[in-house]
C-alpha cells in the first residue's frame, strides 16, 4: 500500500500562543475552512472540537494538546488546480504555563509552528516561553497577530513587541485596514492587493484594489518588507541596491528559504473571531513552513555501537519514530502518540522500544481528530499517529526496528514546583486512587506521585495550582475517585555551598555474625562547567548528583562500592537538613575500611548515609526554594500598591513596562509567597489586574525562613 500524500506536500505544524491569544479560535477556523468541520465551535460557547475535555470547555482554556489532520489548497490557486494541495497534521497546544510540557513535547515532533499573538497585548510571558522552546527545537515559525477587532488593538505595537522581545528577524507581510471596531480588512504587501472575505463565515477569499488613502502607506511598508527579505540573500541584496525589481515568485522563494533557516519570521494579521485572515495564514503554511524533507535530518545514537547516527527521512529507511504523548482513552485503552521520522509501520506488527530495550506489538494505528479516531492500516515517514496496545512505551521513548536500533534525543521534562497531600475519602477509593494516579502520571510527565516515607501520605507534584486542581478534578470525573487534598506545598530542595569531609562507621555486634561498614567521603557543589563527557573515568554524573570513586589499595572491596553509592543517593533523596531532596552535590569516596567476615552491602550503605550527614553538617547546607517569574498587568493607579505588596512577599522587581493604558510589572517572587495571590490581587485592584507566573530558578532561602521551614517539616 502506497502513501496517499507525498512527503513534500505534508506540513506538520503546531498552533502555539499565550493563554487567551485566540489559539483555539484560530484552530477552529482552520478546521472549518479546510472542510474538517461544517460548523465553527466557539470557545465562549464551550463548543470547540479541539478543546474536547469537560474541564477545557468549562474553563474556556486548553489543557491538553489535540492533534488533527486536514487538507488545504492555496487560495491564490484556481479551485480546479490541486497541484499545491497539502496535508496538514496540526497540533493545538495549551497556552497556560501549568501545561507547558504539552507545548514542549509537541514542538519536539513538529516541523513548524504558527505563533498567535493578541493584537492588544502583543508578546506576553508564555509567548516568550513558547518562542524559546521553538528556538531550542529549531522550529521555523510564522506569526499571526490576532484579535485586531478588539478595543485597544494595535498591529504596529504588537509587531514592535515581537521585534523587541522575540526576534529582530520578524517581517511584516500584511497591514490591517482600520483598527478596533473599525477593523475591516487586510492589505497583502506581497501582491499589493486588498484581501476580501465574503460568503459564509468569510469562506470566499477575493482581492480588490487598495483604498486610495492607504496606497502610499502600503507602498512604504512594502519597500520595508522587500528590504528585509533581500537582506537574507547576498546576491539579491546586490541586485536590490542596483535598483532591480523582484517578482512575487522570487520573493516567495527567498522568504521560504530564510524561514526554513530561521532567518526570517513572516508576520500576518487578522481576526479569527471575525473570520478575517486565517486562510492567508494557511497559504503561508504551505508557502513558507517546511515539509519533513526540509528539516535537518534527526540525529540519534546507534543502539548497537553507541555512535552518533543520522536518520534518513524516507519510507524505505528502517522504521524510526518518537513517542511524544500518552493518553488513556475510555474506549480503546492506552494511546501512544508518535511521530514517524523514517520507514513505515503497519497495524499488527511489532516495534522495538530501544529506550527500554523491549519489543511490543502495535495492535491498531489511529489517526486522531481531537478525541475522535480514524483507523489506518499503515503510517509513513513524516506522519503523526497514535498506537493502541503499547504497554511500556511512554513519552520520549524511541520506537524503531529491532534490526536497526537507534535512540533519538529525549524530550527534556521540566521540574515540578508545587506539591500537595492527597488522600482517598473512603476505603473503596483507596485502591482506585492508586490506579488513577499512575495512569495520570503516565499521561503527564510533569505530574509526579510519591509517598512521604515518614507520614506515609501520598504527595502529588505538578507545575502549578491549576495543574493539580485539574488532576484532582480528573480523578473524580474520569476515575470516580473522591479525594481530600491538603494545602499545596512547595517543592523545596537542599544543597551545600561549601566543601567538607565526612566519615561514617557502622558497627553492630549481636552474638553471631556482626555488621561492619566504614566510609570516608569528600563533598562539594557540582562544577557544571565541566561537561559530562570530560569527567574522569571514575566519575558518574546523574541528575543533580555526582559520585567519584577514588578508593585505592582495596581499602573498600570493589563489590561494596555500589552499596556506598546507593547509600549516598538514598540519603540525598531524604535530605539531611529538613528532609527535602538534596541536589547538585559531588560525593567522592576516598577511603574506608572493611571486615573480612562482618562487612556487608547493607553495612556500607548505612555507613555512607552517616558519612554524608557528617560531611553536610560542615559544608554550609542550605534550603533552596523555587523562584517564579511573575508578570502583572495593572491599571496605572494600582502600580504602587502592587509593587509594595510584592516587596512584602520577598519579591524583587525586575522591571516595568507599558502596555496601552496599563502598566506591566515584572518580578521574581518565591513560590511559597504566591499561593492564593489571584484573590489578593483582585481585591487590591478591583478585579482589574491580571498576572501570569512561570518557574524561573531555584535560590537559597533566607536563614530565618529556612529555620521555620525545617521546624514545620519536623
Amino acid at each position: 500500500m502506497s502513501r496517499d500524500y507525498p512527503l513534500n506536500k505534508t506540513r506538520n505544524f503546531g498552533v502555539i500562543a499565550h493563554i487567551d491569544a485566540g489559539k483555539t479560535t484560530t484552530t477552529e477556523r482552520i478546521l472549518f475552512y479546510t472542510g474538517v468541520s461544517h460548523k465553527i465551535g466557539e470557545v465562549h460557547d464551550g463548543a470547540t472540537q479541539m478543546d474536547w475535555m469537560e474541564q477545557e470547555r468549562e474553563r474556556g482554556i486548553t489543557i491538553t494538546s489535540a492533534a488533527t489532520t486536514a487538507f488545504w489548497s492555496p487560495t491564490y490557486m484556481p479551485k480546479t488546480d490541486t497541484s499545491k494541495k497539502c496535508r496538514f497534521n496540526i497540533i493545538d497546544t495549551p497556552g497556560h504555563i501549568d501545561f507547558t510540557i504539552e507545548v514542549k513535547r509537541s514542538l519536539r515532533v513538529l516541523d513548524g509552528a504558527v505563533v498567535v499573538f493578541d493584537g492588544v497585548a502583543g508578546v506576553e510571558p508564555q509567548s516568550e516561553t513558547n518562542w524559546r522552546y521553538a528556538s531550542d527545537a529549531m522550529v521555523p515559525r510564522i506569526c499571526f497577530i490576532n484579535k485586531l477587532d478588539r478595543m485597544g488593538a494595535n498591529f504596529d505595537k504588537a509587531y514592535d513587541s515581537i521585534l523587541d522581545r522575540l526576534s529582530k528577524k520578524a517581517v511584516r507581510m500584511q497591514m490591517p485596514i482600520g483598527a478596533e471596531e473599525n477593523y475591516n480588512g487586510i492589505i497583502d504587501l506581497l501582491t499589493m492587493k486588498e484581501m476580501t472575505f465574503t460568503g459564509e463565515m468569510g469562506k470566499e477569499v477575493g482581492t480588490a484594489e487598495i483604498p486610495a488613502e492607504l496606497l502610499e502607506e502600503a507602498k512604504k511598508r512594502r519597500a520595508e518588507m522587500v528590504e528585509k527579505i533581500v537582506e537574507t540573500d547576498e546576491e539579491l541584496m546586490t541586485q536590490y541596491l542596483e535598483g532591480k525589481e523582484f517578482t512575487i515568485e522570487v520573493l516567495k522563494e527567498t522568504i521560504r528559504k530564510a524561514t526554513l533557516a530561521n532567518e526570517l519570521f513572516p508576520v500576518f494579521c487578522g481576526s479569527a473571531l471575525k473570520n478575517k485572515g486565517v486562510q492567508l495564514v494557511l497559504d503561508a503554511v504551505i508557502d513558507y513552513l517546511p515539509s519533513p524533507l526540509d528539516i535537518a535530518a534527526p540525529k540519534g545514537i546507534d543502539g548497537n555501537t553507541g555512535e552518533p547516527v543520522t536518520v534518513e527521512v524516507s519510507d524505505t529507511a528502517p522504521f524510526t519514530a518518537l513517542a511524544f504523548k500518552s493518553m488513556a482513552d475510555p474506549f480503546v485503552g492506552q494511546l501512544t502518540f508518535f511521530r514517524v521520522y523514517a520507514g513505515t509501520l503497519e497495524a499488527g506488527s511489532y516495534i522495538y522500544n530501544s529506550t527500554k530495550e523491549k519489543k511490543e506489538r502495535v495492535s491498531r494505528i489511529l489517526r486522531m481528530h481531537a478525541n475522535e479516531r480514524e483507523e489506518v492500516k499503515t503510517v509513513y515517514a513524516g506522519e503523526i499517529a497514535a498506537a493502541v496496545g503499547l504497554k511500556d512505551t511512554v513519552t520520549s521513548d524511541t520506537m524503531c526496528s529491532e534490526e536497526h536500533p537507534i535512540i533519538l534525543e529525549r524530550i527534556v521534562i521540566p521540574e515540578s514546583v508545587i506539591s500537595m497531600r492527597v488522600e482517598p475519602k473512603t476505603k473503596a477509593d483507596q485502591e482506585k486512587m492508586g490506579i488513577a494516579l499512575s495512569k495520570l502520571a503516565v499521561e503527564d510527565p510533569t505530574f509526579r506521585v510519591a509517598s512521604d516515607p515518614e507520614t506515609l501520605e501520598t504527595i502529588i507534584s505538578g507545575m502549578g495550582e491549576l495543574h493539580l486542581d485539574i488532576i484532582v478534578d480528573r480523578m473524580k470525573r474520569e476515575f470516580n475517585v473522591e479525594a481530600n487534598t491538603g494545602k499545596p506545598q512547595v517543592a523545596y530542595k537542599e544543597t551545600i555551598l561549601g566543601a567538607a569531609s565526612g566519615e561514617g562507621k557502622y558497627i553492630k555486634q549481636s552474638g553471631g555474625r556482626g555488621q561492619y561498614g566504614h566510609a570516608k567521603i569528600n563533598i562539594r557543589p557540582i562544577d557544571y562547567s565541566i561537561a559530562k563527557e570530560d569527567l574522569p573515568k571514575n566519575t558518574k554524573r546523574y541528575d543533580a548528583f555526582e559520585f567519584v570513586n577514588s578508593v585505592k589499595g582495596g581499602a573498600i572491596p570493589q563489590e561494596f562500592i555500589p552499596a556506598v553509592e546507593k547509600g549516598l543517593r538514598e540519603s540525598m533523596d531524604r535530605g539531611t537538613l529538613a528532609g527535602f531532596k538534596m541536589v547538585d552535590v559531588s560525593c567522592e569516596l576516598y577511603d574506608g575500611s572493611f571486615h573480612e567476615v562482618d562487612s556487608s552491602e547493607i553495612a556500607f550503605k548505612l555507613a555512607a548515609g552517616m558519612a554524608l550527614a557528617d560531611a553536610v553538617s560542615k559544608a554550609k547546607p542550605v534550603i533552596l526554594e523555587p523562584i517564579m517569574k511573575v508578570e502583572i498587568v495593572t491599571p496605572d493607579k494600582f502600580y504602587g500598591d502592587i509593587t509594595g505588596n510584592l516587596s512584602s512577599k520577598r519579591g524583587q522587581i525586575e522591571g516595568m513596562d507599558e502596555r496601552g493604558q496599563d502598566k506591566v510589572v515584572k518580578a521574581m517572587v518565591p513560590l511559597s509567597e504566591m499561593f492564593g495571590y489571584v484573590n489578593s490581587l483582585r481585591s487590591m485592584t478591583e478585579g482589574r489586574a491580571t498576572f501570569t507566573m512561570e518557574f524561573g530558578k531555584y535560590d537559597v532561602v533566607p536563614t530565618n525562613i529556612a529555620k521555620e521551614i525545617a521546624e514545620n517539616k519536623k
